[in-house]
């Protein structure tokens, strides 16, 4: 039988970038990276920005070199982090390197947007939790900044990171909804705009965004042929291979195409995106936008196959990232498998801090922050890197213990297992951490659940895969090697700890 055509998977990430070639034959998915690059955020004129040209370039690196040695190139999928986005001039021209969520123009717009919509309102309009770099608090801040070129009023449209690469791809303007889930603007139970929270924005300074926005489409929808010669995408620079390759909608938002494969079986269950950031929660086929989710920050993202991802945000591997970024600025680099292997010998829950914390999410001397917090609560203060470490890792499992208990309760899940993929995946302390935290069996995999939920979506969308997500996540079950942690232990520690912490 001739070898099918590759998929190819641009996956973006808040450090790096990849870009990913992916084959489906005999119901297994076999995938090869084809290009790795950076993500380094710059600061420029007070602001903190992303290098979204910078990406732009990695992203054709990857493609010709995924073209060269996997084509010919059937599709193109892209995934990006949420909430930040592009404006673009009359003529599609980039106004601005897009702003940063970690920037800090956004400090007091939630409130300043809760004058315009009552925040109990805006909750029932779009179930969205209240995130200081929601999209609808950067437009706000921006249209305050009067006569900046970030402004939405300088501006003939909006399209967030994966719809501003995919425009450069394909030519095609569309806002693919699992990311605009994310904005603060979108009703989850009709996957349209919210006309409430629009109407709010068109008081406010930022204008009237509807004029911005792109048409909204779905994970699935073929948005148009690769144009190979636009850019420097051409054969004369090794693209050949993406000649008669279309650009096809995924999950874009990078936690939507992982969740799709995430290989839930029939045991109810949670599970947890973890990377940068972590996303705990439970799969639903329609939103809970009820008062006591909204008291608990949870929020209603929208996920592949009119799936809704009910799901609460937790600062995730952050904090030890930026630890280990932190010791090797100051000469004294860590190894992570050797600082886990430390950290396994700390005694568990010393200290333990809140995540999410707002002190922890700008960058900056994350161990002092964390020596800061501990003494601040009267805990013994982390010193060595590996006690930094333990601290972070069992601070982790106590918050994904707390929201997937969140999850289960508010959802009405009676949730059996919780299943970890990403980065968090390889980390085995943290997996064993975690089911000793929850009571339950942890099954860590796929580490690549993103671009593989990416490819997968591909593949339904081109009829080479039929049944949908069932179908999608038997592929990744027998594509994957899944580990299961087992609980261990007495929950009473935790239940001490999560007492310290909220009590």
């Amino acid at each position: 039988m001739p070898t099918p055509p590759s998929l190819v998977a641009v996956d973006l990430g808040a450090s790096s970038g990849r870009v990913l070639a992916g084959r489906l034959e005999a119901g297994r998915l076999t995938t090869h990276e084809a290009g790795r690059f950076p993500n380094r955020p710059v600061r420029a004129g007070g602001r903190l920005h992303w290098d979204v040209l910078a990406l732009w370039a990695g992203v054709q690196d990857g493609l010709r070199a995924a073209a060269r040695a996997h084509g010919p190139v059937a599709s193109v999928g892209i995934d990006t982090w949420a909430v930040d986005y592009g404006l673009l001039d009359a003529h599609g021209d980039l106004l601005g390197n897009p702003v940063h969520y970690r920037d800090g123009r956004t400090a007091g717009a939630a409130d300043a947007f809760a004058r315009l919509l009552d925040p109990a309102a805006h909750y029932a309009a779009t179930g969205s939790q209240v995130q200081p770099f929601n999209t609808v608090y950067q437009l706000l801040a921006a249209g305050s900044a009067a006569g900046s070129a970030t402004s939405p009023r300088a501006a003939d449209r909006l399209l967030l990171v994966p719809d501003l690469l995919g425009r450069w791809l394909s030519g095609t303007e569309a806002t693919e909804v699992t990311n605009a889930s994310t904005t603060g603007m979108l009703d989850p139970a009709t996957r349209r705009w919210s006309p409430a929270v629009l109407d709010a924005l068109a008081a406010s300074p930022a204008g009237d965004v509807r004029r911005l926005l792109a048409p909204l489409v779905e994970p699935g929808t073929v948005l148009g042929p690769v144009l190979a010669g636009a850019d420097g995408l051409d054969g004369r620079d090794g693209l050949d291979g993406l000649d008669g390759a279309v650009h096809v909608a995924v999950g874009s938002h990078d936690t939507a195409s992982a969740v799709a494969a995430v290989p839930i079986g029939d045991a109810p269950a949670a599970w947890i995106s973890s990377g940068t950031w972590s996303l705990v929660g439970v799969e639903l086929p329609a939103p809970v936008l009820t008062p006591a989710g909204r008291a608990a920050n949870f929020t209603n993202e929208l996920g592949v196959a009119g799936t809704v991802r009910y799901l609460r945000n937790v600062a995730g591997l952050w904090l030890l990232q930026e630890s280990l970024r932190c010791w090797a600025d100051a000469g004294a680099p860590q190894d992570l498998t050797t600082l886990l292997a430390a950290a396994a010998d700390v005694p568990a829950l010393r200290t333990v801090v809140d995540v999410d914390d707002p002190a922890f999410a700008p960058p900056g001397d994350m161990p002092a922050r964390i020596a800061a917090a501990a003494r601040r609560t009267g805990q013994p203060v982390p010193e060595r890197p590996a006690e930094v470490a333990r601290c972070v890792l069992d601070s982790l499992a106590l918050a994904y213990r707390r929201a997937v208990r969140q999850a289960a309760s508010l959802s009405g899940r009676d949730v059996r297992v919780v299943h970890v993929v990403g980065g968090g995946a390889r980390n085995a302390l943290l997996c064993r951490l975690t089911a000793e935290a929850t009571g339950l069996p942890v099954v860590a995999g796929p580490v690549e659940a993103t671009a593989i939920g990416n490819l997968l979506t591909q593949a339904l969308a081109l009829g080479e895969l039929s049944g949908g997500l069932t179908a999608v996540r038997e592929v990744v079950r027998a594509s994957s090697e899944l580990v299961t942690h087992r609980p261990g232990g007495s929950e009473q520690p935790w239940a001490r700890a999560e007492e310290r912490l909220w009590p």
